[in-house]
């Protein structure tokens, strides 16, 4: 099932978020959720790192939590990026609702889609994309890929640093 969610509504979830949770982590360096955990931080997002197999360890300088609920209350989280089969995903969105108040979007990474967790996270008020990498967005709607040779689709006249 395709995602539809429009260009506008991607750019504002990536502009408007600030701290990601990283659900599925891990700190193997060729692994999907370490390059685009990485990519993100350097980009100025504060992540947080959630696996279990690896709680306690530190990735770029933030500790490993093992679920949702170990985020400290009062630490805002704005989304929840989920690197987890498709079928865990109703588990993180509850656990997120019961721990995590004020999150706004819960993002699913390539190849995850559930529509029970989509229609549950809508139900709850939050933004949720399925099967997009916010890294891919980020540099697809911010001019970054442009750098590559790589067509956007995006016409503009300003420099990458520039594009809002």
């Amino acid at each position: 099932m395709p995602d539809n969610t429009s260009d506008e509504t991607l750019r504002r979830i990536l502009r408007d978020a600030k701290t990601i949770a990283a659900v599925g982590i891990s700190t193997n360096p060729v692994r999907p959720s370490y390059f685009v955990m990485r990519y993100l931080h350097y980009r100025g997002y504060q992540m947080i790192p959630v696996n279990p197999a690896y709680a306690g360890q530190t990735l770029f300088g933030e500790e490993i939590l093992a679920s949702l609920s170990d985020i400290p209350d009062g630490r805002q989280v704005d989304m929840v990026e989920v690197f987890r089969r498709s079928e865990m995903v109703p588990g993180v969105l509850k656990e997120a609702l019961e721990t995590l108040s004020g999150v706004r979007t819960l993002w699913m990474q390539f190849g995850i889609y559930n529509r029970e967790a989509e229609e549950a996270g809508r139900a709850a008020g939050l933004e949720v994309v399925q099967d997009r990498c916010p890294k891919v967005e980020y540099q697809r709607l911010f001019g970054e890929l442009r750098k590559a040779g790589i067509n956007t689709g995006i016409v503009s006249s300003k420099l990458p640093g520039q594009m809002a």
